[in-house]
């Protein structure tokens, strides 16, 4: 008995399938290049769940073409050059002392912390929520 079989239908994608007991059970391929990247950190798991949990149609048909790894990981590189660059800018803009810095740290922790908060915020409204 061949343990093989074919799914014969109009999508461009192949899929095979092998026998287990009495279920066919897809056998999943992870392309060299999904595997040469590294894993998801926080934006890009960030937009899987938003894209699994609030967009669920384009979710299934990035993950069914094989394109969901990579638009992650594109949102997530987008998401960390955006992040330095901005609280680059938003320090300019807020500036602190350095010398507060070994004078009164956790004040300076405090700016620093709401300027990313802010950073962060807008680029989840813009990156990851979108």
């Amino acid at each position: 008995m061949d343990s093989r079989k074919t799914a014969t239908s109009s999508s461009p994608v192949e899929i095979t399938y092998r026998q287990n007991g009495d279920y066919l059970i897809p056998n999943i391929v992870i392309s060299e290049e999904e595997a040469s990247l590294p894993p998801l950190t926080k934006w890009g798991l960030m937009r899987r769940d938003y894209l699994k949990n609030q967009r669920p149609v384009l979710y299934n048909q990035l993950k069914l073409s094989g394109e969901l790894f990579k638009h992650c990981h594109e949102t997530e590189k987008c998401a960390t050059e955006r992040k330095e660059f901005m609280m680059k800018q938003f320090v300019a803009k807020n500036p602190i002392s350095e010398d507060l810095k070994n004078t009164d740290p956790l004040k300076w922790v405090g700016h620093m912390n709401m300027l990313r908060a802010q950073v962060e915020e807008i680029i989840r409204a813009e990156l990851i929520y979108e």
